[in-house]
């Protein structure tokens, strides 16, 4: 592939991005600005787009939520559950939690939808819950959410049901350095999604598929 090629490629994805951002919802708008000045930066307008409609395309009435500083992402998987169903929302940061709680109970009135809201570690809470009872499992936030989580969804997910692992090119990570693309970067995120994809994509009982939307994503289906 030539430099012309890479530039467009560039040039795509920040006009993917972009045409997302236009069609946030002014309620999102404002969650975003809220969540930021907040001190929690929120990611790809795109991203959160994909996993609202990866819920409608899964029919999915059942989705957990794993890190929910990415409060935009975690209110387009409510949208996507449009007035049905339960997110479960979980955080080991106290903060994330509770700005989800507050702008979930804005909505309350308007949906129908509950919010389970647990301000506790993946590899903690996860194990607690019942077995082949989810439709949509979504991991964000620190390196230690997503072995953690990809530890339960086997027995988590129903048949056909799928995990989506968000920034899996860790360029998010503060201390990233051009995150998994870079040989040399050796931060935590970086180290861990490398091995989150070996370990994914050799799973036998998964069908897996990485895409470069947002900051990459890394959705794996149950067989």
């Amino acid at each position: 592939m030539d430099r012309t090629s890479y530039t467009n490629l560039a040039k795509s994805w920040e006009y993917v991005e972009d045409h997302a951002f236009s069609r946030q919802s002014a309620e999102l708008n404002a969650i975003r600005t809220v969540a930021e000045e907040n001190g929690i930066p929120q990611g790809s307008a795109a991203q959160a787009e994909l996993l609202r409609m990866l819920v409608r395309m899964l029919n999915a009435s059942s989705v957990i939520a794993i890190g929910t500083g990415s409060v935009v992402e975690t209110m387009q998987l409510i949208n996507g559950l449009d007035g049905t169903g339960q997110l479960t929302a979980v955080d080991s940061s106290a903060q994330g939690i509770s700005l989800i709680r507050k702008l979930f109970n804005r909505l309350s009135d308007e949906t129908e939808t509950t919010l389970r809201a647990v301000n506790a570690s993946a590899g903690v809470f996860l194990p607690r819950l019942n077995a082949e009872n989810y439709d949509l499992i979504v991991v964000a936030g620190d390196s230690e959410n997503y072995a953690a989580a990809f530890a339960q969804a086997p027995r988590l997910l129903k048949p056909h049901a799928a995990i989506v692992f968000t920034d899996v090119l860790a360029f998010d990570a503060a201390t990233s350095a051009g995150g998994v693309l870079n040989p040399a970067n050796r931060d935590a995120k970086s180290i861990a999604m490398r091995e989150l994809l070996e370990t994914v994509e050799s799973d036998e009982r998964f069908t897996t598929a990485l895409t470069p939307t947002g900051t990459g994503l890394l959705i794996a289906v149950k067989d």
